[in-house]
């Protein structure tokens, strides 16, 4: 099964705190209960993510490593 994701954006290369700004950003042209796809190779958004979800009410519904690469899924509040 897929999941479904509305939009996918890559910030492989940037470091704190460009991931999420680019994050807020990609939300702000998003409706509610759309899912987003991010993919980090700054180990930092591994809390950080965790953080900008529970501030903000978005819900992080999957995150995890592949090959070398961090990988999230977040559902907008």
């Amino acid at each position: 099964m897929t999941e479904r994701v509305d939009k996918d954006i890559d910030t492989s290369g940037l470091t704190c705190p460009m991931p999420i700004l680019r994050l807020k950003q990609a939300l702000r042209s998003m409706e509610s209960g759309q899912r987003i796809r991010v993919v980090a190779t700054d180990p930092g958004t591994q809390s950080d993510f965790v953080a900008f979800a529970a501030q903000t009410g978005h819900r992080l519904l999957k995150s995890h490593i592949e090959a070398d690469k961090f990988i999230y899924v977040l559902e907008k509040a």
